[in-house]
């Protein structure tokens, strides 16, 4: 199931036929919203103790029977309902709409209580050294957790106690301690309603028409004051001919009616162990993925044979991420400029309203305020371009080369040790975006996306790293001497690469040889692979293009009429003159500067132009960047260099590799000119 985010256009109020215009509708959407959303705080902020969370999480009611799936109607056999709060006021609210706010409560009430489980395993391990886990209290830990808890959430959940440990002095005894109830959102879940608050029809391939009861007024007195509102919304792209929409959580964004809409899509079943062709993906500070293609030799994965063509594949993002950080130091400025406004205005006096200085930093904290959030919007929309640029990309690659899984590093283990000096670029990056991008598109295709252990990728040669060569890491290939992270160089075999390559080729291999090991959440479907196995990773080799000798004596053998020899040829025709090849280089690139004086302004007819900068003798006019032509193809950016996605035939006989880009526009000369 994937969620898809419309937003209304047109709204009729079927009793009267009104049509009802954008703001208006925002006006009713948010009525709603504000309905709920103070409904579901009050269920959360009343139950949030310690016997509560434990009577929920027991999963048994009063009555002795098994709490259901549905949120709202377990809330309502535990008697924590909001029947009584929602008639309190003179508001009238009907009981479907009391059923999306218990919907609500009951999604976050379990959502705490998984996190309780968390922190109740962490404090009964506490360890003596809360920054540095032995082995010991590694395993006890693991021991006491609930099942699929990830190392990031153990790290955060840690830090959380540890600041509540050294601001109190003493350990929390439960969530509740920690954590203030959390807050809630001003949405809708439409889902826990029925056909009595809201009905959703798919009217056609991109449309479809949602009807719902929505409040004319933001106190409802009566039945009365509710309306039934078909809303009218066009479907996104991603939401195709077969898939089937479901019931929508409505919310409101920016002034505007959000509509998100879960669909469901027939997609074929993606195996998670037999692959015999696999794509490996590192990922890269500038270079957001690299990527390289591997397969088992024998076919099967206990002889420990893995094969790859030697191809780098990349997405080189490092445009994109340099103005996100950019704009992630713009976004800290205007952080600090409006904390600074509010602490200026917190200490002048309140009584004064009208001071000169008051109306100054209110106006300036106005505008600060509304730059912080536009460039907030700013970095949100180019992260969600650049994420699903790079999934469209990868998954691309796996299906043109055959892939039947794409295996990457796990984001959990990416954590710098020591010297946490690459952590602030890394968290920066979209990396979750990414992945879930690449799971929901890898899924139309049936590949399968499986996460291997990141540990020591970078660091072990993938050709002879099974038995411990460890690689040295250089600036450049001509400079095996220095320190540095952008080469890979192996003193045991002499393997001289990209760093990202090789860990890419590490990834794959790893993810071909521990396909047994291959487990899959059962809430989530996602699939990992815990256990490290290693082997070797060789290179196939390619077909040698034949020598000029041994083409000239294959076409000889060939040719009906063989040639005469040169000397028993007689001339019949004078030589022809030999063509002058012009010296000068000719690029498509439009110049950045004129490259002839600029005409005489005198000059009738030719008006006045700048003369600009002379062109300068010492320096060649600039050529394309980027490693092929058309870089940016179906990348979605024309500032990223992607490798062209092209499909990949046998690794030992198949065709020829694509022509580079740079001998694309001058093809060889034919068999009669060469004659001649």
């Amino acid at each position: 199931m994937a969620t898809a985010s419309c937003t209304g256009y047109r709204a009729v109020v079927e009793a009267s036929g009104e049509v009802v215009a954008g703001p208006v509708l925002g006006e009713r959407v948010a009525w709603l919203t504000a309905l709920t959303q103070a409904m579901t705080a009050g269920i959360v902020a009343e139950r949030w103790d310690a016997r509560d969370l434990d009577l929920l999480a027991g999963g048994v009611g009063p009555d002795g029977r098994v709490l259901p799936i549905k949120g709202w109607v377990a809330i309502r056999r535990l008697g924590w309902g909001c029947a009584a709060a929602a008639g309190s006021g003179g508001v009238y609210l009907s009981d479907r709409v009391r059923r999306c706010a218990e919907e609500q409560a009951a999604r976050m009430l379990r959502a705490a209580v998984h996190r309780r489980g968390v922190v109740a395993a962490i404090l009964a391990t506490w360890p003596r050294d809360p920054r540095r886990r032995d082995e010991v209290e590694r395993k006890a830990l693991r021991a006491a957790l609930p099942q699929g808890v990830s190392a990031a959430e153990i790290r955060n959940r840690t830090r959380q106690i540890r600041a509540v440990l050294e601001r109190d002095g003493v350990l929390p005894g439960d969530l509740t301690e920690v954590e203030e109830p959390p807050r809630v959102a001003a949405q809708a879940v439409l889902a826990a309603a029925d056909r009595q608050l809201v009905t959703l029809i798919r009217t056609g391939e991109s449309s479809a028409m949602l009807r719902v009861q929505l409040p004319l007024k933001a106190t409802p007195a009566s039945r009365k004051d509710w309306a039934w509102h078909a809303i009218a919304m066009t479907l996104p792209p991603t939401v195709g001919a077969q898939a089937r929409p479901c019931t929508p959580t409505v919310r409101i964004a920016d002034g505007r009616v959000r509509i998100d809409l879960p669909f469901q899509s027939p997609i074929p079943s993606a195996r998670a162990v037999g692959h015999t062709v696999a794509l490996g993906l590192d990922w890269g500070v500038n270079t957001l993925l690299t990527g390289s293609v591997a397969r088992l030799r024998d076919g099967q994965p206990r002889e420990g044979r893995v094969c790859t063509d030697g191809r780098m594949l990349r997405y080189d993002a490092t445009v994109i991420s340099a103005k996100l950080h950019r704009l992630r130091g713009h976004r800290e400025h205007l952080a600090a400029k409006r904390d600074h406004c509010a602490a200026l205005l917190s200490g002048l006096n309140t009584a004064d309203a009208h001071d000169v200085r008051r109306v100054a930093l209110e106006r300036g904290l106005r505008v600060v305020a509304v730059e912080h959030e536009r460039v907030c919007a700013r970095i949100r929309r180019l992260d969600h371009a650049l994420a699903w640029s790079a999934a469209r990309w990868a998954v691309d690659q796996a299906v043109a080369l055959g892939a039947g899984a794409i295996y990457l590093e796990d984001l959990a283990t990416l954590e710098a040790r020591g010297v946490r000096r690459g952590n602030a670029a890394l968290s920066g990056q979209v990396r979750g975006m990414v992945i879930e991008a690449i799971r929901h598109l890898a899924a139309k295709d049936g590949v399968a996306v499986v996460t291997v252990p990141a540990r020591g990728t970078s660091r072990y040669c993938p050709r002879c790293g099974e038995g411990g060569s460890v690689l040295r890491h250089v600036p450049a290939p001509d400079r095996p001497g220095e320190r540095g992270w952008k080469w890979a160089y192996c003193p045991a075999c002499g393997l001289s690469c990209d760093r990202d390559h090789a860990a890419a080729e590490r990834i794959a291999a790893r993810g071909l040889l521990g396909q047994r090991h291959t487990r899959t959440a059962p809430g989530t479907g996602v699939r990992t692979i815990a256990v490290v196995v290693e082997g070797n990773v060789t290179r196939a080799r390619r077909r040698n293009r034949p020598t000029r000798a041994a083409r000239r004596a294959r076409r000889t053998q060939t040719d009906v009429h063989p040639r005469p020899p040169a000397r028993a040829r007689a001339k019949t025709r004078p030589t022809p003159k030999r063509r002058q090849v012009s010296r000068t280089k000719t690029f498509s690139r439009v110049p950045d500067r004129r490259t002839v004086p600029a005409p005489d302004p005198g000059t009738p007819g030719m008006g006045k132009r700048p003369a600009g900068q002379a062109p300068q003798a010492s320096r060649s006019p600039a050529g394309r960047t980027g490693p092929v032509r058309n870089s940016h193809h179906r990348t979605g950016f024309h500032r990223v260099a992607a490798t062209p996605v092209l499909p990949l035939g046998t690794y030992a006989g198949g065709p020829p590799r694509a022509t580079p880009a740079r001998n694309a526009g001058n093809p060889p000369a034919n068999t009669e000119n060469r004659r001649r």
